[in-house]
């Protein structure tokens, strides 16, 4: 799944703060923090970056038929 730009549920703008979450949370910083210094107060935009998983190296190993 990608990333979307706005969150599904209210609307806020969300997609630009996916690469500074992702490597920060990659560095080993607690995934709390970083929402919250991101600015991601409401749930729903909390769960749109808790419920991301990138699958697009395993799928990209697949071949087309």
């Amino acid at each position: 799944m990608i990333i979307p730009v706005r969150c599904m549920s209210c609307g806020k703008p969300i997609g630009h703060l996916w690469g500074d979450f992702k490597k920060r949370v990659s560095e080993g910083e607690s995934e709390k923090k970083v929402l919250d210094e991101l600015g991601l107060e409401r749930f729903c935009c909390r769960s749109m970056f808790l419920g991301q998983e990138d699958f697009i190296e395993l799928i990209g190993k697949f071949k087309k038929s």
